[in-house]
This record gives C-alpha cells, structure tokens and sequence, in this order.
C-alpha cells in the first residue's frame, strides 16, 4: 500500500471516530515550499459533508494520525491545509527497496492479461521515411515500451502500403527512365532511388498535364488524361490482374524499399515483432460487409453501394462497398483488425499511430468493428499527433522537398558534434567514441524533442534547438546521467551496504520523493499514451537532482554514512533516468 493509500485509508478513519462521518475520498496535493511538511490533506471539501472549523479538523486529522500512523512524525495546519511530515525511516525503507540492477518502475506482463498490438510507421513503398514518419515512429515505439513497462504484453506491429496508384507511379518512372539502375550501381540505398523516381514521375506529368493544357484541354480534364498517368492507372491493373512482368517488377522495386527502411529502423532504433501488407489485406473485410448487411448493421442503395449510417451516433453514412463491389479503405480496415485477432487471439486491444488528420476515419473504423459486435473493438485507441514543421515549412513528397530521416539522423549527429567539440567536452576520446557519442547526443536531442511534447500538438522542430546541454533538452538529462557516472567511479569505498540510520537532509528526501513517483508516472503515460509525461518526469527528477548536487556535498561529506548514502541515492537516480529514456528509445552515455 503506497503512503498517499495509508493516509486516505487512516484520516478516513480519523473523521469517522471523531465526527461519525464516513467519507468516499480525501484530498491530497504537494506540500507548498514554505510550509514543513512532505505531503497535504485538503480540508475545505470535507465541509461539504459536516461542519466545523477547518483550522481545528486539521488539527484533530493530525493528533489522530500521529498517534496512529507510525509514518507520520508531526504536523501543522494552515488554514484549511493539513501538512504532514513523514518519518525518515519511510523514505530510507522505500530507498532501500530499489534494486540498483532491476528496471525499477517497470511492472512484469500479467500472464491473464490480454496483450496489446501497437501500430506504427505503417510507410508507403513509393520514398524513403521522413520527418513525419520519424514522430510516428518514435511516439509507436515509445508506446509500445510504455505499455510493456505497465505490465502489459504488447506486439509491435505495422502495415506496409505496398500497393495502389502511388506504388506504380515510381515503378513506371523507373521503368521509362531509369535505364536499369540499382542501388548497387548507383550507390544509393533503396528507398531513396525509388523515391527519385516518385519524384521523376511527378515532374513528368506536370510536363504533360501543361502541354495538353496548351492544346486548348481545360486543367481539370489534362489532369485526367495525362498519357503519363494512364499508363500508371493500367500497371494497377496489369498488377491486380498478377501480371508476370509487373508483379516481378513490383517485387524487385518493393524489395529495394525493404532494405532501406530497414537501415533507418534500426539507425532510429525502433524495431517491429509481426508485419501486415497491404498487397496482402487490402481484399479483407468484404466477407464482413455481407455479414453487416444481413445483421442492419449496414444496407445497400438503388446503385448497389453498400453504407454504415452512423448519422443517430453524431457521424455521417460512410461507405464500405462500391457499388461495383471492390472495398475501400474502411473495408481493408475492418478486415485487417478482424485477421490481426485471428493471428494473434492473445490480443485483446490495439493502437494506431496515425497523424490527426485521420481522427474521423478512426472514430468511424472503431464505432463499426463495434456496431459488428466484436467485444476488443472498446479497447481500441488511435494514437493521435499533431504535424511536424520546420522552420523553412511544410514538406511536400511529390516535389522531393521533404526532411529524409536518414539525412536528419545524420544531421543531429553532426550538430551533436559541432556543439560539443565547441564546448570542449571531449577532451581523451578516440574519433570513433567521439562519433559514437555524437549519435547518441543527436539521437537523444532529436527523440526527447518530440517526445517531451504531447502528442496531439504539432510541433515545430529546431535541430539545433533541441541539442543544447542547458534546460529541457535530451542532452541535458544525459549530461546529468554522465555526471553522475563520473561521481560513481571517483568514489574509491565500497558503495553495496545498505544504510539503515540517517538523518536526511531536505535535498535528499525531494530526490527520494521523486523517486517515488516514477511507477506511478509509468501508470499514468500508459493509460494515456503519453510519453510526454515520461519526458517531463525524467526533466523534473534532473532538476532535482542538480539542485542536491549543488547544495550537498556527496563525495566530501562529513561523514562515512552520509557519503555512502549520497553516492547510492545518486546512482539509483541514474538507473531511474535510464529507465525512464529506455522507455523513449533513447541511449544514455557513461562518459560525456
């Protein structure tokens, strides 16, 4: 039972024998600066069920639990707030329950449990992953950890879009022009020759749509008739059909896409347990169109479209069928989840990891995998975020002015190594530790970034902004962590025995308060999805702990027990600040 449990369950019984109320709830907050005191009850919603002098409640709570509560050393009251000052030995027992070598904070699966599919990245196979692509990739996985560090199973999963109107453009480009280039003849990594010839085919038929346009055809009708895009329109087909020569050309192109995104995941540091694609799911669903039709969930127009209405549920009619009978998109998705509890029947949940300009298909696609009558369909979240820009603006993929992630990968790492050659910090490294730990600053600083924002707000990013070693930043939080490391391997004693009998100073009970809160804070960004509040936990702990750096001395303090104290307090925080930014997919240096 955690102190806040004790407390509630105590001044409940507290106001029961004294003034035979039985109450539901009791207010805490933080205890403000000013006052002693480690923890507050509020009095003043208590009034709502009997009456009294605040002042004189409090203090009647506080007898009552000092003489009950073996935690609680003294109290004050003022006003309507109730202070509370806890026992040291609480703290130094909390203390010396964390393991140094566990995952402190991080719950085991419960076995009973159903697991959870996290979805993200979820690329096209036309161009290589960009910024946009790096937010969803590193808030999915980031999710995905939190989840499993709440005590919950958890697949990691994406669907490739490896099929349609888009995938054709480039093969047809390369086909036309590539004159049977390669990765391996041009030296470029797969995705981004590809993407060039998405590029290519872009420009093409901007070319074409202008010169029918010159011919006397209005824009909207050359955009139509563009040869360029006619000739994409039936390689669709031809593919559909299982044309020999088109799914070979697919398979080879698509093939190239694999093995560049592949360098990127694992260069981001996000990795995957099961993989859908599209070329494979995109006929599912249909079979539960025909049964929504026979059970009302759906119904059928004169032209044979087949529709969910959704108008009583504050939503539109949405369309599931064309009327020629091929699916759309709703369809696929229906279908895809359906087969992913089919595949893994464990599954009793799933996230997506969708930009928020996909908020209104997702309220459709959960409402119908309900209306169905399928039981997980509750469980179901859309993991919602805000775009990423830039200082220079929007990206455009057609016109290849996007942010390629290899190339801000490399970027971060370069900035890393600018800023920190300028501050000297680096004084003993070979040139390959020197790259090693500009990649793990740059990294870092671009991860913490756009993590430590909530989700849904769209962001605008800085590179160089964000790695700096002042404020709140991933560099700071590191630099801490390696600080603290350095403090580690100066203290020249054994730091294993554990220390029973101390009396501690304030700088050290906020650092163990915050400690604390760390399980708790696991909790709560599960339930929300949030790995902000991981970010700004990590952030807040840091202050702390710079803030006992500065007022306590720990290698030179007065005595053997306090020194030994100081340094094991110093590195549980360390192993909580490697949790925490193991939880946002981000690496801490032992040297910096």
């Amino acid at each position: 039972m955690s102190l806040q449990e004790t407390l509630s369950h105590q001044v409940i019984k507290a106001v029961q024998s004294t003034y035979h109320v039985v109450l539901d709830t009791i207010e805490f907050q933080a205890t403000r600066k000013e006052f002693a005191g480690d923890i507050t009850v509020v009095i003043f919603p208590m009034l709502r069920f009997f009456k009294g002098n605040p002042v004189q409640i409090g203090t009647d709570i506080g007898n009552y639990l000092v003489e009950n509560v073996d935690e609680v050393k003294a109290f004050n009251v003022v006003k309507g707030f109730l202070n509370i000052e806890i026992e040291d030995g609480y703290y130094l027992n909390f203390f010396n329950s964390v393991n140094d070598e566990a995952h402190f904070g991080f719950k085991s699966p419960d076995e009973n449990e159903a697991a959870i599919m996290v979805e993200y990245s979820s690329p096209n196979t036309n161009k290589p992953l960009h910024l946009g692509h790096i937010r969803n990739n590193l808030l999915g996985y980031s999710v995905a950890e939190i989840l499993k560090a709440s005590g919950k199973k958890v697949y990691k999963t994406q669907i490739i879009n490896d099929r349609g109107i888009h995938i054709c453009k480039s093969m047809l480009a390369w086909k036309r022009f590539g004159n049977g280039e390669t990765p391996e003849s041009t030296g470029l990594k797969g995705d981004k020759l590809v993407g060039n010839y998405y590029v290519k085919f872009d420009q093409e038929y901007k070319k074409e749509v202008k010169e029918l346009v010159e011919k006397g055809i209005s824009e909207e009708e050359a955009k139509k008739q563009a040869p360029i895009l006619l000739a994409a329109q039936d390689m669709l087909l031809k593919w559909e059909a299982g044309d020999e020569e088109t799914v070979t050309l697919w398979k080879m192109m698509n093939g190239w896409v694999y093995e560049g995104f592949d360098m990127t995941y694992k260069n981001l540091g996000v990795d995957f347990d099961v993989l859908y694609f599209e070329s494979n799911t995109y006929l599912l669903g249909k079979e539960f169109v025909a049964e929504g039709l026979k059970s009302g969930v759906f119904f059928k127009e004169d032209d044979g479209s087949v529709w969910c209405d959704l108008t009583e549920d504050g939503l539109d009619k949405k369309i599931v069928q064309r009327a020629d009978g091929t699916a759309v998109y709703m369809t696929q998705d229906i279908g895809t989840a359906i087969q992913r509890i089919k595949d893994y029947p464990d599954v009793g949940g799933m996230v997506y990891t969708v930009g928020n300009e996909q908020d209104y298909h997702f309220k459709v696609l959960f409402l119908i995998l309900k209306k169905l009558g399928f039981e997980w369909a509750k469980n179901l979240y859309h993991l919602s975020y805000g775009m990423v820009d830039l200082p220079s603006g929007k990206m455009k993929s057609r016109e290849g002015t996007v942010v390629d992630a290899d190339d801000l990968i490399d970027e971060m790492a370069s900035t890393a190594g600018e800023i920190s050659e300028e501050l000297g910090k680096l004084d003993g490294y070979s040139n390959d530790e020197k790259q090693e730990l500009y990649k793990t600053i740059g990294l870092g600083a671009l991860k913490y970034f756009i993590l430590k924002v909530d989700p849904k707000k769209r962001i605008l990013f800085d590179p160089k902004e964000s790695i700096d070693f002042q404020g709140n930043t991933g560099p700071f939080i590191q630099y801490t962590y390696a600080r603290i490391q350095s403090i580690i391997r100066k203290a020249d004693f054994d730091t294993i025995k554990e220390v029973t009998e101390i009396a501690l100073h304030e700088k050290e009970k906020e650092l163990i308060k915050q400690l604390q809160q760390f399980p708790e804070v696991i909790q709560n960004a599960a339930e929300t999805h949030s790995p902000a509040l991981i970010a700004n936990y990590t952030y807040d702990l840091v202050k702390e702990f710079n803030s006992f750096y500065q007022n306590v001395s720990i290698l030179g303090a007065e005595n053997e027990n306090e020194k030994l104290f100081r340094v094991q307090l110093s590195k549980k925080v360390a192993l909580t600040i490697k949790n925490a930014f193991s939880l946002l997919g981000i690496d801490v240096p032992e040297r910096m």
